[in-house]
């Protein structure tokens, strides 16, 4: 495997923090740590993040980023957060002088659709609870302006409550469950059912296609003009990774491919993915575009990236690991 993606972490990865795993089956510490005034909740409204402007100058602030995360001690979550006490242990935050390593850190959602106000800002509501505490915005918008550990925190807190609400009853039987280990299982209430359901994250792989000083490159007709990325596609049931990135360039694209080789990984909280990402070599096959998976797709060289801006061609976003992909492969 390539070494770069341990060296620079994509967006939403590196985080660093401390899930303290053995402490999800200690309910008391739990119960404790909900209570304890330098305890910190990360809310989720409507899948999205809470974020504010840092504070600037100030030891340990974001620096040149436009964003970090708005949090909520205890008290204000108490009356915000549905279900009440649902809260999901994230880990430990080191350095903030917390009795076991660091502060505790939840994340909670927060319900209904009158919580923030019109475009995601937070007035009053909720017994003014959410009061300046910042926005909630779409975290694919803000990833690239948020610090590695900041993006990686909401990233984790977005995945972990969206599974939460997904899974209030079981997929069994029907009968709601009730949150154990911190809210990293969800037991099914009815005994004579007993299933436990565990978040999940499903493995997409993301392949760069090249052919000498050429790479492939696709389009969704949902996207903005001109942006054209790497192809992408889920790993199905019994298929290794290598297996799946053949299978999705040859369905998308006809292009035969070899060679694959992992560059890097990437959490992709939308809503609980983690993209794999690889380069790969084209072997055969002519260009035949899968319209029913893609509006266009063709191969840009080099000198096509030096004149986007003359020929229309935007790249994908910075919080995405395509970007890189492509980046990676241009400075090689």
């Amino acid at each position: 495997m390539a070494r770069d993606g341990h060296r620079r972490p994509n967006p939403f990865a590196g985080g660093g923090l401390d899930r303290a795993t053995d402490l999800r089956a200690d309910p008391k510490w739990l119960s404790d740590r909900k209570s304890d005034p330098s305890s910190r909740v990360v809310p989720v409204w409507r899948s999205r993040s809470l974020v504010r402007e840092p504070a600037r100058g100030l030891a340990g602030g974001a620096g040149d980023m436009a964003y970090e995360p708005g949090f909520l001690p205890p008290a204000a979550a108490v009356s915000c957060a549905e279900p009440r006490g649902e809260w999901v242990f994230l880990g430990l935050q080191g350095g903030d002088g917390g009795p076991d390593g660091g502060r505790a850190l939840f994340a909670a959602e927060v319900p209904g659709p009158g919580a923030p106000a019109r475009g995601g800002a937070l007035d009053g509501a909720f017994d003014g609870a959410l009061d300046a505490a910042g926005e909630f915005l779409d975290l694919r918008r803000v990833g690239a302006m948020l610090g590695q550990r900041d993006g990686s925190l909401l990233a984790y807190a977005r995945a972990i409550v969206i599974w939460s609400r997904k899974h209030r009853f079981c997929g069994t039987c029907g009968s709601p469950t009730r949150p154990g280990q911190g809210g990293h299982v969800r037991r099914c209430g009815d005994e004579a059912c007993g299933a436990e359901h565990f978040p999940r994250t499903d493995p997409a792989i993301i392949v760069l296609v090249t052919d000498g000083d050429r790479c492939l490159l696709g389009r969704k007709s949902i996207w903005p003009d001109g942006v054209y990325s790497t192809l992408a596609g889920f790993v199905e049931p019994a298929e290794s990774l290598s297996e799946a990135v053949v299978r999705e360039v040859r369905e998308e694209s006809g292009i035969e491919v070899g060679s694959v080789r992992y560059r890097s990984s990437q959490p992709w909280p939308f809503p609980a993915s983690l993209m794999l990402g690889f380069r790969a070599e084209r072997t055969g096959g002519e260009l035949r575009v899968a319209r029913q998976e893609l509006a266009d797709a063709r191969w840009f060289d080099r000198a096509d990236f030096a004149r986007r801006r003359e020929i229309g061609l935007r790249l994908p976003g910075r919080v995405s690991i395509s970007r890189r992909l492509i980046e990676d492969w241009l400075a090689g």
